[in-house]
């Protein structure tokens, strides 16, 4: 076999691995419980920007969840999006500051 189908292999089976692993999707997207509306884009920003603590909690305890599976789907993803982006990336503007000599 020559490089160029060795380098074709290669990348098919790194691709089927990668997608693999891929999340399936959400049957409960659209749905909540009886009393409440299912999770909007503000709650999936809250819920991003205490993804660190929820996961600590979840350590301990079945109750606690990283991720709320009743929710309303994209906007929800992109607010838990926006709040995981905001909690993580906080300290990056002291690292680019000059420090004083």
């Amino acid at each position: 076999m020559n490089q160029s189908w060795r380098s074709i292999v290669l990348l098919l089976v790194v691709a089927l691995a990668v997608t693999s692993c891929l999340a399936d999707g959400n049957p409960m997207v659209g749905e909540a419980l009886a009393d409440q509306s299912p999770a909007g884009f503000f709650m999936g920003w809250w819920h991003g920007f205490t993804v660190l603590f929820s996961f600590v909690g979840s350590l301990f305890t079945d109750t606690v969840g990283v991720y709320e599976v009743r929710n309303s789907g994209w906007p929800y993803n992109l607010g838990y999006v926006f709040g995981v982006m905001m909690f993580f990336s906080g300290g990056g503007a002291g690292a680019t500051s000059k420090k004083k000599k």
